[in-house]
């Protein structure tokens, strides 16, 4: 193990991974996404990878990568970091790292200002009933339909653990569809921002990753994905 502890030394947070990996992916952005700048050792490109892979997996990393350290400790995968930030608990601790100071720094001037703003001006435009048609319609036809795009690296996650089920949902890809600009904009007025992944189980919007994510850890996925009849 002590390549592993070598390399998380005297750093904040540290994230192994590999370049073709769309979990991995996901969970550097999300990282990054508060001003965090993660040490990332792509294992598909390191002269060690594949050592430093059979140690994560004798620390207990199953499947090996994404695997996240903060403040030198093992915090664990996707499932782990997911948790976390679901929870309000993952800025807490890479502000505790020391990993984060301009992300809180800039919740603080945004608080700020709009205390000194005035309250902004909602206008809610109309959605013709043909549209709104297509997205109930499309959503009522399978057990499981995900709107998705084909560059979302969040969608290709979404998808990989609802097909790891044995679901075989009904996929639309939004970018490739001939309607998909007016889906998207439907979307979007169901209260989806981003767009996607959007989620319907047995003909209900479920909601995006976090609202899927969420019911996989509290291990109520299956449940709704049986109860659909999606899943023997």
């Amino acid at each position: 193990m002590a390549m592993v502890t070598a390399l998380v030394s005297e750093r904040p947070v540290v994230i192994f991974s590999k370049s073709s990996c769309c979990m991995c992916y996901t969970i550097k952005t999300l990282i990054s996404s508060f001003g965090a700048n993660p040490t990332v050792y792509e294992l598909d490109e390191h002269p060690e990878g594949k050592q430093i892979e059979k140690e994560l997996r004798g620390l207990g990393c199953k499947p090996s990568i994404p695997v996240v350290f903060i403040g030198e400790g093992l915090i664990g995968g996707a499932n782990e970091i997911m948790s976390l930030h679901l929870k309000g608990q993952l800025v807490p601790l890479l502000l505790k790292a020391n990993a984060i100071w301009v992300y809180l720094r800039n919740k603080l001037m945004a608080l700020v200002t709009n205390l000194g703003a005035e309250k902004p001006v909602v206008i809610l435009s109309k959605i013709s009933c043909s549209i709104m048609a297509m997205v109930t319609r499309l959503g009522a036809e399978k057990p499981v339909v995900i709107f998705s795009k084909s560059s979302c690296c969040m969608s290709h996650s979404i998808k990989t653990l609802i097909y790891s089920f044995g679901a075989n949902p009904t996929v639309y890809e939004l970018d490739e569809h001939p309607n998909g600009q007016q889906l998207e904009r439907e979307l979007k007025a169901l209260g989806r921002k981003p767009s996607v992944p959007a989620i319907f189980i047995g003909q209900e919007l479920i909601g995006g990753p976090n609202e899927i994510m969420t019911l996989h850890l509290k291990g109520k996925l299956v449940k709704l994905l049986k109860k659909a009849n999606a899943i023997w």
